[in-house]
């Protein structure tokens, strides 16, 4: 497995990386996964629930930290390559070391599309060849929203690309005890799990709350970390928000079910995405969802789950919420939305059909 970060960081790739190699683990399979010195103190190597994790250099977070690291990955991947029976890639970056390695083992490869920046990518004159040949070297293709998929297919004529909505481990996503006291006054409390950067679209969400307290009291918990964090922290005080809006800082991810469970709703005002993993793993912990009308968050978004709003519109975001936290079923979606993930995004059923696609793969190509 290779993909260039890895828990303990904490975003949708990472946790679909984590909880699928520790699901195949507990099926009997080895996996080995090369990933990034992201963090700081990571070791180079360790072993977690079983799970074997190599770590190397990233120089930094975009296009060139991402490619650079799968050049200097590429020593140690070749060489766990050479007993392997599947190479995954886990996203764009990783795609290119599974090819390269085939030089030193000619085993099947599996590649994921997870996320945005390959639609953002997809009409580039300079990106649009390299994901087809990207995409005609896997053996199979997998993306995680039926949006990304149809894009790779009109990238690669002729090349299918398998829709698999990232899943979550619904035994430890599940609803516990609060982290958080709760706010005063019995104030309503937002939780945004997002990543730092402007495709996020925090920025809305900021300035959808003064609209927000006109009609309730509420605070809004912002967890994650990323290039955008000083605009933002302006932002809340240039809106007088700063008793009202709270940015926590990056968290380990194994302690998100308890910051879920401190909160009534859960925002997710992205501007681009494919199928959030954060959100089902919101929803595992029955915290309702208000979410952009974006890339794969309809998939998994309904009006018994919670609600969508338009993207860059604080007006849209700011109607969405208030009308879920007033309304007297907002328990009864937070339940509706665990049985959901249980019965359609569970990390077993993620779990069993990776295992699928892998022995597909490995018999496929013994018969060529």
């Amino acid at each position: 497995m290779h993909s260039v970060y890895f828990t303990p960081e904490l975003g949708g790739l990472e946790s679909h990386v984590y909880f699928l190699c520790r699901a195949l683990v507990a099926r009997g399979h080895e996996v080995d996964a090369v990933t990034s010195r992201s963090l700081p103190d990571l070791a180079a190597h360790e072993v977690m629930d079983g799970v074997r994790i190599w770590r190397t250099w990233l120089p930094a977070r975009n296009t060139a930290g991402w490619a650079t690291h799968a050049l200097c990955s590429m020593p140690r991947f070749s060489s766990l390559a050479e007993k392997a029976d599947v190479l995954h890639a886990q996203d764009i970056a990783a795609v290119l070391p599974c090819m390269l390695a085939q030089r030193v083992r000619d085993a099947p490869i599996v590649a994921t599309y997870h996320t945005s920046h390959f639609l953002e990518r997809a009409n580039s004159l300079v990106w649009r060849p390299i994901f087809k040949q990207f995409l005609e070297s896997a053996d199979h293709n997998l993306a995680a929203s039926r949006e990304i998929a149809s894009v790779a297919e009109s990238i690669a004529p002729g090349i299918a690309v398998e829709p698999v909505t990232n899943g979550v481990d619904a035994a430890f996503f599940r609803k516990v005890r609060p982290t958080l006291p709760n706010p005063a006054g019995g104030a309503k409390r937002l939780i945004a799990p997002r990543r730092l950067f402007k495709k996020n679209g925090v920025e809305y969400l900021i300035r959808a709350m003064p609209e927000i307290l006109q009609e309730l009291e509420a605070e809004l918990i912002v967890i994650g970390d990323g290039p955008e964090r000083a605009t933002l922290e302006r932002l809340v005080e240039e809106l007088g928000l700063g008793n009202k809006v709270k940015l926590l800082g990056p968290q380990l991810h194994s302690d998100m079910p308890g910051f879920f469970s401190s909160a009534d709703l859960a925002v997710f005002p992205s501007l681009m995405e494919a199928t959030s993993v954060a959100a089902l793993e919101a929803m595992a912990c029955e915290v309702p969802v208000a979410a952009s009308r974006v890339g794969g968050l309809p998939e998994i978004i309904s009006g018994d789950v919670g609600a969508l709003f338009e993207p860059r519109d604080p007006l849209s975001l700011a109607r969405v919420v208030v009308d879920l936290l007033k309304s007297a079923d907002l328990d009864k979606l937070g339940k509706t939305a665990r049985r959901r993930v249980i019965n359609q995004w569970s990390n077993d059923r993620l779990a069993d059909r990776h295992a699928e696609v892998y022995e597909e793969v490995i018999q496929n190509r013994q018969a060529a």
